[in-house]
This record gives C-alpha cells, structure tokens and sequence, in this order.
C-alpha cells in the first residue's frame, strides 16, 4: 500500500479559493512548519512535544498533508506513553515525511507559477 502524501481534492479547493495568493500559501505554510518542525525537535517534555504535533497536525491537515498530519496526530495522543526511543523514531518519521511534504510543495508551487 503507497502513502499518500497530499490530499490533491484539499489542494484543489484552497487553489481555488485563493487564487493568485496560492503560491504564498504554500510558502508560508513550507516556513511556518519548518518552524514548527524545529519546535517539535527542541521540545523538552511530552506536554511540549504534544502541544507542538497538535500545531503541526492542524497546519499540515488544512494544507492536505494527510500523512505528516497523521504522524503528528499520533504523536500527540501518544507523547506521554511514548519510550525516548519510540519518540525519537515517531520525530524521525515526521522529519522525514517533512522533507516529503517540502519537496511536494515546492513542485506544486512551480506547478501552479508556469
């Protein structure tokens, strides 16, 4: 079974809705996750580390980034369960599942400029 990454239906309708402001919400959505994605990484407890997925959860599920939305989601619910070990693991995923979501962006912001 393929990960879908992006949601195209969410993209379609927020191209739709924003017009010619398209391209700038996809590059204040890649720096304001970036950000996120380092406060996620700096976060010193489980309240911080759940409080930092729920924010990058909610950006990442209204931008149809389903997959890094549901890492996210996960780590929420599960941050005060979680091992150091299966925490960092759950941080490597959605890390990895950024530089996804990034490269898609950009792409799709191309796309939508030529």
């Amino acid at each position: 079974m393929s990960v879908i990454h992006l949601d195209e239906a969410v993209l379609g309708a927020l191209q739709e809705v924003m017009e010619q402001e398209y391209p700038l919400l996809l590059d204040t959505f890649l720096s304001d996750s970036s950000a996120r994605l380092k406060q996620l990484q700096r976060a010193a407890d489980a309240e911080a580390l759940s409080q930092a997925a729920h924010s990058l959860k909610g950006s990442s599920s209204n931008m149809g980034a389903v997959q890094l939305a549901e890492l996210c989601r996960q780590l929420e619910q599960q941050a005060h369960q979680l091992s150091p070990a299966e925490t960092a693991q759950l941080l490597q995923a959605i890390t990895d599942e950024m530089v996804v979501v990034q490269r898609l962006y950009t792409e799709e912001r191309q796309r939508f400029l030529s």
